[in-house]
């Protein structure tokens, strides 16, 4: 038995002595033709044995200095699991072919059929499926699009949280599992799942042939009948909007059941909940399919711009749809309806910390509102201050009387007075304001204007967002700090006006999404009321590139 065992041992040394100079060999050879492939491709900026574009040339470098330029993917189960995770980044709304997905299916197939590669071939495929992993990971970080391209507001975060991405990707390329990893590294919550769920459920329903269009008509209040309803209930059928109902070709009544479904519609798509179908709503369900699809797909991109750097408690509001929402460890635990700027004063989508709120707040006139739109109203009307709750004041902060201006003689570059709107009910900023000083002067404040929360489109403001029930939202920010809404009320009473400053400044939000879903899956769509979401989809359609400047 010892004589059988020294003899294996003495061949197993034997071929360890034999075999390693091949080993250190072939190292050598793949170091140098990796080396080779990257001097070219710094130098020329392409591969010198594939027509493949790189477009990590950069990163590339720094990841196989640390390696010694030896590869890096020497596993089937990476590449297959690479293959997986770049076919799925179509749920997200991106483009497989982005991620060199077809070369890599390729690469895949050689190492499965075990293809005995030449360093040369074993260095380029290297290099892909290095550059593909940089780009997957690079668009579900920051997303495809640069949004400080679009917008020079843009002030939210878009790096590695201190991470170096070349350690990032090094990381995943090590790590037992590449699904595994990612699934990690970018966490997906509910909001983004749900997304997801949208789209691929209305690319289900545009791969079944879409839905009907309505046929324009008078409008169709209840109780009407009209030969369009069989269509109208077809096309709420196919979105949910209405459950499947077996007499659809025989309705010629517009009944209860079928003004539920409209409602629900309406409800969806940021329209009045009239259960009339009028131009409005007609517009809103004869928009095509592949639109929707379209901008579930914007939405999807906007959210991986945020998603991946949010506080456990932050404020969010959403300028497209109307709403301002609280949220902690990641639901929504309040909501409520808001009013933003008009498309000329368009609200700006920005990320700040609210610092402190202001009852009994007054209200100092911007000098363009006061010149542009307050002069002409002043000079139809003598007695315009009588009933206003103005001061006026000189650039001293002394008061002035608006009787010692002749404003006949007064015009838009020569406004001589501050106008300070004194705390009340008919003040501009209501009774309360939510403050987070910014370069925008914009912030959440009350309104006298309640009666404009009642319209479906709530685009009426200067740039501020109004809120329709803040001193819930005051609530929701200064709870931990003890208080409620009596003893709001307390401060209203005295009249005067007060700070509060939270004892912990909560992360604001203000951003642009007319996609919105509902943790139960409800998706609503909203009309683009800037004119934002078309930019975004052009720029969705270009080809890759690393874009992450800021401006």
């Amino acid at each position: 038995m010892h004589q059988k065992f020294t003899k294996y041992a003495s061949i197993l040394v034997f071929v360890q002595l034999f075999t390693l100079p091949l080993a250190i060999a072939n190292d050598e050879k793949d170091s140098n033709a990796l080396r080779t492939e990257l001097e070219q491709l710094m130098q020329g900026g392409s591969l010198r044995n594939s027509d493949a574009s790189i477009a990590s040339a950069n990163l590339l470098l720094e990841i196989y200095e640390r390696r010694d330029f030896l590869p890096a993917w020497n596993r089937q189960q990476q590449i297959g699991e690479l293959v997986s995770a770049i076919k799925s980044t179509a749920a997200d709304g991106l483009d497989p072919a982005d991620y060199h997905l077809e070369r890599v299916k390729l690469i895949y197939a050689d190492r499965l059929a075990g293809r005995q590669l030449s360093a040369e071939d074993k260095a380029v495929q290297d290099l892909i499926l290095t550059d593909s992993l940089a780009r997957l990971g690079y668009h579900q970080q920051f997303g495809k699009v640069n949004p400080n391209t679009l917008d020079s507001n843009w002030n939210f975060r878009r790096d590695l949280n201190d991470i170096d991405p070349e350690i990032a990707i090094q990381s995943a390329i090590d790590s037992p599992s590449l699904t595994g990893f990612l699934q990690d590294f970018f966490p997906r919550g509910w909001f983004y799942r749900k997304l997801q769920a949208a789209l691929a459920n209305y690319r289900q329903i545009a791969a079944n042939g879409g839905w009907p269009a309505i046929p324009d008509g008078p409008t169709l209040k209840p109780g009407a009948s009209d030969s369009r309803l069989p269509v109208l209930a077809q096309r709420l059928i196919i979105t949910g909007d209405l459950p499947p109902r077996n007499d659809v070709d025989k309705l010629t009544t517009y009944d209860k059941t079928l003004q539920q479904g409209v409602r629900h519609f309406q409800a969806r798509h940021s329209l009045d909940t009239d259960g009339a179908v009028g131009p409005a709503t007609l517009r809103a369900l004869n928009v095509p399919v592949e639109k929707r699809v379209e901008q579930l797909q914007i939405n999807i991109e906007r959210a991986r711009w945020v998603l991946n750097d949010l506080s456990n408690e932050f404020v969010l509001v959403n300028i497209a749809g109307f709403r301002a929402y609280v949220l902690r460890d990641k639901k929504i635990v309040w909501e409520t309806n808001v009013q933003v700027g008009k498309p000329f004063h368009q609200s700006p989508v920005f990320r700040d910390e609210i610092q402190y709120v202001v009852v009994n707040p007054t209200w100092t006139v911007p000098y363009s509102i006061a010149s542009k739109e307050i002069l002409p109203k002043i000079k139809r009307d003598s007695n315009y201050f009588a009933s206003r709750d103005f001061d006026l004041k000189d650039r001293n902060g002394k008061l002035v009387k608006p009787s010692s201006i002749n404003w006949e003689t007064v015009v838009e570059s020569n406004f001589p007075v501050w106008l300070v709107q004194r705390p009340g009910p008919n003040n501009a900023l209501g009774r309360v304001k939510i403050m987070f000083p910014n370069k925008h002067s914009v912030y959440l404040h009350d309104t006298p204007s309640k009666a404009l929360f009642g319209k479906a489109e709530r685009a009426f403001s200067h740039g501020c967002i109004r809120v329709e029930n803040p001193f819930g939202l005051a609530e929701q920010l200064l709870d931990s700090d003890g208080w409620n809404q009596e003893k709001f009320q307390q401060v209203l009473n005295e009249g005067k006006t007060k700070t509060i400053t939270l004892s912990k400044p909560i992360p604001v939000l203000l951003l642009y999404w007319t996609t919105m879903v509902t943790p139960d899956g409800l998706v609503s769509f909203y009309n683009d009321v800037y004119s934002r979401d078309e930019r975004v989809a052009r720029a969705l359609n270009e080809s890759f590139r690393f874009d992450i400047s800021r401006q």
